[in-house]
């Protein structure tokens, strides 16, 4: 009898939570054997962390690895623009030109308004929501270059995650490297300070929950495994870097009806080799997000 990737995870995920599980320890060792089961099936390594903020269950696999962030930087970069535009340090109206040499590949936006320019703040939403590298570029000088941004991270409690260099280069992170990395522990609770936490004004709070969950490019990732009905937004980030082995990324929060929410960091580094973005390993994160919906029903029986 022959079993396919999907009838092997949903069976062993079926296995274990065929009991109610009751909220606590046992519940989050329990949940991260699921994510076990996921990267068994996968050919690669998966890196994963939930936070649940309403009881504060952390359900982590690998969670103390390293992962490249990609392009999921983005997101805090687009929240420490709003910060600053809040604080006065940055004018959040002042246009910022930047010339047609400075322009890489999927840049969008940046691309569209080459010689006319556009504001930080449209600057920040292009490169949340359209992951526009340029626009990362502009903005990383505009605050004082990666460091900046690696401080702005120690600032909300954060002492794994770095930022080293810009794009394209931040990307080329082998197995091993700490530069241009973070974990998925790390991360999970970043991404809570962010979007539920105190790091943001409440207005600004706000803008970055919607640009997430305006982000369409994590539609296929984590959100593919979560339930109809819930909200969702996220950042993704992919690096097909030659002999690096391919990284997957999405980081995220889930709000389920009648739940509080839920942050997530999720990271899959491929044993392949991809030339464009395989199926395959987006169904990874998916899978994810699978686990994350089983947090919620089995907290809730």
């Amino acid at each position: 009898m022959r079993f396919d990737r999907r009838t092997l995870i949903a069976g062993g995920l079926a296995a274990s939570t065929a009991a109610c599980i009751p909220p606590g320890p046992g519940m989050s060792g329990r949940l991260a054997s699921q994510l076990r089961i996921v990267e068994a099936s996968a050919n690669g390594n998966l890196g994963a962390a939930i936070y649940d903020t309403g009881t504060g269950l952390f359900v982590s696999h690998n969670g103390f690895a390293r992962f490249p962030h990609a392009s999921s930087f983005k997101l805090s970069l687009a929240a420490l623009v709003l910060k600053r535009i809040r604080a006065g340090t940055l004018d959040g109206s002042r246009v910022v030109a930047w010339p047609e040499s400075a322009l890489l590949g999927n840049s969008p936006f940046t691309t569209e308004r080459v010689g006319q320019g556009a504001t930080l703040r449209e600057l920040a939403e292009a490169a949340q929501k359209q992951s526009d590298n340029t626009a990362a570029n502009v903005l990383l000088e505009q605050v004082g270059g990666p460091e900046a941004l690696t401080a702005f991270w120690r600032s909300l409690g954060d002492g794994k995650s770095q930022l080293d260099r810009y794009e394209p280069e931040l990307n080329h992170v082998p197995s091993g490297e700490i530069t241009d990395t973070t974990t998925p522990d790390a991360m999970a609770k970043t991404v809570a300070e962010l979007v539920y936490g105190d790091a943001l004004d409440p207005a600004d709070r706000s803008t970055i929950r919607q640009w997430m969950i305006d982000t369409s490019t994590g539609l296929t990732r984590v959100r593919a495994g979560l339930p109809d009905g819930w909200i969702a937004g996220d950042k993704t980030g992919t690096s097909l870097w030659p002999g690096m082995r391919s990284v997957y990324v999405d980081i995220g929060f889930a709000e389920p009806p009648g739940h509080a929410p839920l942050t997530y960091a999720a990271y899959f580094r491929a044993n392949e080799q991809h030339l464009k973005i395989e199926p395959s390993a987006l169904a990874v994160l998916a899978d994810v997000g699978r686990v994350i919906a089983r947090l919620v029903a089995t907290g809730s029986a």
